[in-house]
């Protein structure tokens, strides 16, 4: 805008002065020759003021493009690896483990739909959005801050807002950013798949919980308003929409959130050694620290892990999630190391590393199979018999579909799907990216308000229809299947690569 304003003042300065001079004889007197170079000068004052205005608009087009460059170079600076660095924000608020917020997962497939194809049926299956912590976490972390405040007096550079913090945290609930987060993802998921829903509405499931529950009626909401500008579609909009909602209750078949493996239940928190040892080498040094900081705290290593938590958990807390102050008492190599060791307990408490996890996702899966072949539940395990046998309750004419559950129950699902069966056993001695770990990470899988799509889609040329997944926009390749470049199998042979849910998993285990 200020190069546009000087460019025109200085055009509008080359047209300035009105007298015009006229040429005078060849043979003048020396008057009248002071007056012939007068009109010289005049002739010229336009050619003059005009290269200015060139040399002028170079300059200022330099500067322009140099102060341009500059912010893009600002722009793609690296992380320093401190917090406070704006270009670590966001390595740190991916860094959180299951308390992340749901991101855009890079991909080396991309998730858009392949030319020549079009996506004929839709699962969604969501987690809750970003809530408060647990109750008893709640009580955990308050009671750290009750004695920081009792004990210490001192407090360390970046450590005086503690001083002054009050810990007003709530315990399980959604926070309104968590309720925008699942309104967001029903906006996304109308707009992904716009062209089915103008035929069809989805049916939706969610397990009991409250917060579960209220997730998927935001997500709802958001689907609705998305909803609202269609103006061919050939179904009414019955909003509010129906869902099903299965109980988390003690015996209670619930694919969504299964509690009825007694061997699972009685163990799921047994095998964390490499957790632990993990947690051996990165915390203590953080533990001193914090110690140093806050004297007189006296903090042990658990209550080390509680001072991060507080990061994520106010961060979700405020509206807008900004980052919390507590966020910057860690370093973002310390966030990657927090990251992992969240990962480390997925992964050997739900997923590949637990004996009896992936048998805990079996049900849902075999959910999944009936909607794709449109086919009966075939299942022993925890389905719900009353509810997948009735057309009101388990429809198989649906192309929608959108299911909300958990962080644990969704690593068993993928657990059961195979999607990480490439993935080594997390090691415990050192830390493993989550691109070495073939896109296995606590953050990248399950944060808050995480989404798992699995697609079917016809194309053009093909004589069966073939099926993807991606999980927070992540491609992932299926396995043991045969996939393509797009990282998609033929329906049939997705199914035939589903064998250890087909076959119950260990489910005979439970009750040994």
């Amino acid at each position: 805008m200020v190069f546009s304003y000087l460019r025109r003042r200085a055009l509008a300065w080359t047209t300035g002065g009105p007298y015009r001079y006229a040429p005078l004889h060849e043979h003048g007197s020396p008057k009248a020759y002071r007056c012939q170079t007068s009109s010289w000068s005049g002739r010229n004052r336009a050619a003059v003021r005009l290269a200015l205005v060139v040399i002028l608009s170079i300059v200022l087009i330099v500067f322009s493009l140099n102060f341009i460059l500059s912010r893009q170079s600002i722009a793609a600076q690296p992380c320093s690896g401190v917090s406070r660095d704006r270009h670590c924000r966001k390595e740190v608020a991916h860094s959180w483990g299951q308390y992340s917020s749901s991101f855009s997962v890079p991909s080396e497939i991309s998730p858009s739909v392949p030319e020549g194809c079009e996506v004929t049926f839709a699962q969604l299956l969501a987690r809750h959005g970003a809530r408060d912590p647990t109750a008893h976490k709640s009580l955990a972390y308050g009671a750290v801050i009750d004695r920081i405040h009792a004990d210490v007096t001192q407090f360390g550079k970046d450590f005086k807002f503690i001083k002054d913090y009050k810990y007003t945290l709530g315990a399980d609930q959604l926070t309104s950013f968590g309720k925008q987060q699942m309104v967001d993802s029903g906006v996304s998921f109308y707009k992904r798949y716009q062209h089915l829903t103008s035929v069809i509405m989805p049916f939706i499931r969610s397990s009991g919980q409250e917060r579960v529950v209220e997730s998927a009626k935001k997500w709802a909401q958001g689907f609705h308003e998305g909803r609202l500008g269609e103006k061919h579609s050939l179904v009414p909009d019955s909003y509010p929409y129906d869902i099903l909602i299965i109980p988390e209750e003690n015996g209670f078949n619930n694919s969504l959130s299964p509690d009825i493996c007694p061997a699972f239940e009685e163990n799921k928190h047994n095998d964390h050694d490499e957790q632990e040892t993990w947690t051996n080498q990165f915390l203590s040094p953080i533990t001193e620290r914090l110690n140093e900081n806050l004297p007189g705290a006296n903090l042990s290593d658990q209550e080390a892990i509680y001072m991060m938590d507080l990061c994520p958990f106010n961060t979700v807390a405020d509206d807008k999630g900004k980052l919390s102050e507590f966020c910057y008492l860690f370093t973002v190599d310390e966030w990657r190391d927090y990251d992992y060791y969240q990962s480390l307990g997925k992964w050997y408490g739900y997923g590949n590393g637990s004996p009896l996890g992936p048998t805990q996702g079996v049900g849902f899966i075999n959910e999944l199979l009936a909607r794709l072949t449109d086919k009966p539940v075939v299942d022993h395990t925890t389905t719900n018999s009353t509810l997948d046998e009735s057309p009101t309750t388990f429809p198989l004419d649906r192309v929608l579909y959108a299911d909300f559950s958990h962080d644990n129950d969704m690593v068993d699902i993928f657990a059961a799907l195979g999607l990480y069966n490439l993935t080594e056993s997390l090691p415990g001695d050192r830390r493993m990216s989550a691109p070495e770990a073939k896109g296995f990470s606590a953050s990248w899988v399950v944060p808050f308000a995480s989404r798992l799509y699995v697609e079917k889609m016809s194309c053009g040329g093909a004589d069966e229809e073939f099926v993807r997944i991606l999980v927070n926009d992540r491609v992932v390749p299926l396995q043991s299947c045969g996939a393509d470049d797009f990282g998609r199998c033929k329906l049939s042979k997705f199914v035939e690569s589903q064998s250890f849910a087909r076959s119950g998993g260990h489910w005979d285990e439970c009750f040994d």
